[in-house]
């Protein structure tokens, strides 16, 4: 039998999803009832804007959140808006009925949207997620308003009815559940507060109603009329003897008699209602910066520089991007982007709405506009947060390219710590590396810093095309010589992105080729070989190819024999650049074991100098008593200049090291 109609949900089987899967964080709740008490405070000053209400002289907004770990409740009291008995029947009654939209929608003439936080209404159901029991006391701003009152034991029946609140506002009282005490504990509900409220636009008060009352100790100037003074603390004047120039003394006053009062300790608020990231970039000094990175990141290592966005059109955002020093393995580097709306904390480092790679940073961003979805914890899917990305990936882009144009000196001395970010970001972001594209920077063998182009204009004439770069100046010291002593230049690549990042250049700009300067040897080292004398060397080759491999007991090793300008270097380990960057790619991939010839790779080559006296000692006396000694020897020296040897082979050098040394002395 065919029917239609519309699906009926009711409270008994919606409330158990609603406890258990609204929200992910059952702390969340915190956040949620005091962002509620904020909505009814921010509504309420609208009013007031409005010429709907008059606000009292001495009425302070504020929400006091009161903890009893002995009565296992929580209190959370503004001194907003309130609601009638109409009103709690509307907005408390039928989940999911925003009283934020409502009040936009009656007010959307006069009211700011982007400063009311709440829009979803399901927000006040969260507390029984570590709740039993909720009671709401409230009364409403309204005249002749009467006080309200409403309990619910699980959150499926209701019972309302006359209050006794004194005072505008609402008041929530939670009785926690057995698995939720912990939230009455003061110093666990300071935490989450301070995570989740940290920078609400309304102060935020914490007590411990089961405390013991905390004192202070003021001076009489500093009183004013909300101290509760308990005692009064009478100092005496301070007197010493005092020798006049006649010798005589005399007991002079050297402080009067003054009045100190002992008061119940000032309550601190837990937010602050202005935070620096809503303040115009002009307004803001250095120090500021620098107190509220340590404040919110509790990083006492000062940040090298920070972009302060804010932008009104065609979106509403604000925030900073702090750039901390982050010179250290990729692997490790991790920051921290903190996303609030409206100033209330939503997460860390959502990707949608902040690029991958910018989450190497530390910051706040702070977007009203941002569509969030009923937890307030994770965005929709949405076009428009795409719009956001990548804005803030423009203003990235843009505070770092105008630094390199306009503080050059600067951006050099940060360049060491921030290209790590720089380069990820590259890789990351084909727009952001089309900015940056003129404002990579490299630093040569000298310590100066240089763009790409700048290199290649400045090698052209000796290599054309080719960037050579050292990864460790240490290991490639030989190498590093005979490049100073031709008057060639290389840069210094150090960090672990960077091999991947050269890939990256080379696919950008066509036929750019980056060598490490081991990769081979330049023709510039070499003497030049007559036509008639390149089938010698050819010999050569074959003849120390077969003599080293049966010294070394390694018959897959590679000769090479080439006439060096530079008669004392004997031998040197060259790596073919593709074979190089394909075991570091198994490294990085934990391909061990893997043969990297099976990718077409060459592997190492033994190069020996023609040239050198040694290697034609060997030439000499294929067969002599010595030369597999000397060929260990000078295999194991160009591994030196190369890296470092195996524990086994190191062993067998110093031994062998020894008995050269020792045959030398006799």
């Amino acid at each position: 039998m065919a029917k239609t109609g519309s699906l009926s949900i009711n409270s008994e089987n919606i409330f158990p999803i609603i406890k258990k899967w609204l929200y992910s964080d059952h702390d969340i709740f915190y956040r949620e009832l005091i962002s509620n008490g904020c909505d009814a405070i921010t509504k309420l000053k609208k009013l007031e804007m409005m010429g709907e209400w008059e606000k009292p002289e001495d009425l302070e907004f504020k929400i006091q959140v009161t903890v009893n770990p002995e009565d296992k409740t929580i209190t959370i009291e503004d001194n907003g808006m309130g609601m009638t008995e109409e009103e709690m029947d509307e907005y408390i009654n039928q989940i999911a009925f925003s009283g934020a939209q409502d009040f936009l929608n009656k007010y959307k003439d006069k009211a700011n949207e982007d400063q009311i936080i709440g829009h979803f209404g399901l927000g006040f159901y969260s507390a029984f997620m570590v709740a039993d029991k909720v009671t709401i006391d409230s009364l409403s701003y309204r005249a002749d308003a009467k006080p309200v009152h409403w309990e619910s034991e699980g959150g499926t029946e209701f019972d309302m009815k006359d209050g006794d609140k004194e005072t505008v506002g609402t008041r929530i009282t939670l009785y926690l559940n057995e698995d939720s005490t912990e939230f009455a504990n003061e110093y666990r509900a300071r935490e989450v507060i301070e995570k989740y409220c940290s920078f609400m636009p309304v102060p935020i008060f914490l007590d411990n109603a089961a405390a013991e009352p905390e004192y202070e100790t003021i001076e009489k100037d500093e009183l004013n009329e909300k101290d509760t003074i308990v005692e009064t603390i009478v100092e005496e004047a301070k007197t010493e003897e005092k020798e006049n120039e006649d010798g005589t003394k005399e007991t002079v006053e050297v402080s009067p008699a003054k009045e100190k009062y002992k008061i119940l300790k000032r309550p601190v608020s837990l937010s602050d209602v202005n935070p620096l990231w809503n303040k115009h970039p002009n307004e803001c000094t250095e120090e500021e910066y620098k107190a509220f990175y340590r404040k919110v990141f509790m990083d006492f290592k000062e940040p090298l520089f920070w972009i302060h966005l804010n932008m009104d059109y065609p979106f509403n955002l604000k925030g900073i991007l702090y750039f901390p020093k982050i010179n250290m393995e990729y692997e490790s580097i991790e920051g921290t982007i903190k996303l609030y709306n409206n100033q209330v904390f939503i997460a860390d480092n959502i990707k949608e709405v902040i690029p991958e790679f910018l989450m190497l940073l530390k910051g706040v961003i702070d977007c009203p506009d941002l569509p969030l979805n009923v937890s307030r914890s994770a965005l929709q899917n949405d076009g428009f947060v795409k719009k956001i990305s990548d804005y803030i990936t423009k203003k990235v882009a843009d505070k770092l390219s105008g630094m390199c144009k306009t503080d050059r000196e600067n951006y050099e001395k940060y360049w060491d710590d921030i290209s790590p970010f720089i380069k990820f970001g590259c890789l990351r972001d084909e727009k952001f590396a089309e900015k940056m594209d003129d404002y990579i920077i490299f630093k040569d063998l000298d310590g100066k810093y240089l763009t790409l182009k700048d290199y290649l204009e400045s090698v052209k004439d000796k290599h054309e095309n080719k960037v050579f770069y050292v990864t460790d100046e240490k290991e490639q010291s030989q190498y590093i010589n005979m490049f100073r002593e031709e008057k060639l230049n290389a840069v210094i690549l150090t960090h672990n992105i960077d091999n991947p990042f050269i890939t990256h250049e080379e696919q950008k700009h066509e036929n750019v080729k980056f060598l490490r300067i081991d990769a081979d040897v330049n023709e510039i080292f070499k003497e030049e070989v007559k036509e008639e004398d390149k089938e010698a060397l050819e010999n050569q080759t074959k003849t120390l190819t077969d003599v080293f491999r049966k010294a070394l007991g390694n018959d897959k090793l590679e000769v090479k024999v080439e006439k060096l300008k530079n008669e004392s270097v004997s031998s040197m380990i060259t790596v073919a650049e593709e074979t190089r960057r394909m075991q570091e790619m198994m490294k990085m991939y934990n391909m061990y074991g893997m043969d990297p010839s099976m990718f077409g790779g060459t592997g190492e080559v033994l190069v020996l100098n023609a040239n050198n006296s040694l290697v034609k000692y060997v030439l000499e006396h294929t067969d002599g008593e010595k030369t597999p000694v000397i060929c260990e020897q000078l295999y194991d020296l160009a591994l030196l200049s190369h890296g470092t040897l195996s524990p086994e082979r190191m062993t067998k050098f110093i031994a062998r090291s020894n008995q050269i040394m020792t045959e030398l002395a006799e």
